[in-house]
């Protein structure tokens, strides 16, 4: 019975995990001929993430940012990374801009990369160490 709870879990992770990483190469296939430059951070957003889980609800801050195209139009936009400690209004931030849409612009970040690159190797350890304590600790 254990083994059927093992194998649904290490499913359900399986298939989070593929989602996630499909989700990001889509996005980040989509922004990859997109324009680049340095966005000027006007302030931010503050709020609350979910505490899903047994994780406690924590403050963070979303920036946001202001950058000019190359015909001098400025816009504006709101970064879906969010960072722990509130931004400084006038620092810089990597943003990609939809040339047909600069209203249409990404906070370009590395770090949800190596934030994958890390969970994919943690969950495949963690199922190996459940498997390995399913066999150690059998109900009978």
């Amino acid at each position: 019975m254990l083994y059927i709870i093992w194998a649904l879990f290490v499913a359900g992770a399986a298939c989070s995990i593929i989602h996630v990483v499909r989700k990001n190469r889509q996005h980040e296939h989509r922004i990859a001929d997109w324009p680049r430059l340095q966005a000027t951070v006007t302030g931010s957003r503050a709020g609350w993430t979910s505490g899903v889980g047994n994780m406690t609800p924590s403050h963070r801050f979303w920036p946001t940012y202001r950058f000019s195209d190359p015909l001098g139009r400025t816009f504006t936009g709101e970064s879906e990374y969010s960072f722990i400690r509130r931004p400084v209004p006038g620092s810089l931030l990597e943003v990609a801009y939809n040339p047909a849409n600069p209203n249409e612009s990404f906070h370009v970040s590395p770090e949800t990369r190596a934030l994958l690159g890390c969970v994919i190797p943690f969950f495949a350890v963690f199922a190996v160490v459940l498997f390995w304590f399913i066999g150690i600790f059998p109900l009978a």
